[in-house]
């Protein structure tokens, strides 16, 4: 179980710390494995059985194979090894990003050129509020 800590609080954000990373250190690592094209095609394959391969939690399975990006992220996934993954699919930071944010790939690129998301109400919760 995880201890809490005081970032979490952090609205819409899951700081990768410690604990995540020894959490998801399987899910990182076989996402890594996707690097090379014969573990490529093998997943691509058979994508369940080839997650059998790897000492994951099944949930964390569940999510690699539902493509929940921001559940394997909550489980220790590193959104620069879960790039091996989406790049795999043929997918883009940009559209995988958009997926995460509950935007269209459009929207989420209009966004990013405009200055990206606003601070204002995406900081610590227990800091806004401390502050005097």
């Amino acid at each position: 179980m995880r201890v809490p800590q005081p970032y979490d609080d952090i609205p819409g954000t899951t700081v990768f710390d410690a604990e995540r990373s020894r959490q998801g250190y399987h899910l990182n690592q076989f996402c890594m494995s996707l690097m090379k094209p014969e573990n490529r095609a093998a997943f691509k394959a058979n994508e369940a059985e080839c997650l059998k391969a790897w000492p994951m939690s099944e949930e964390q399975r569940q999510r690699v194979l539902a493509r929940d990006w921001n559940g394997m992220i909550a489980l220790g996934g590193n959104i620069y090894f879960l790039a091996k993954l989406f790049s795999a699919d043929g997918k883009s930071f940009q559209h995988v990003a958009a997926i995460m944010t509950g935007s269209t790939q459009e929207a989420y690129a209009q966004m990013m050129l405009n200055g990206g998301r606003n601070p204002d109400g995406n900081r610590s919760l227990s800091e806004w509020k401390n502050r005097g």
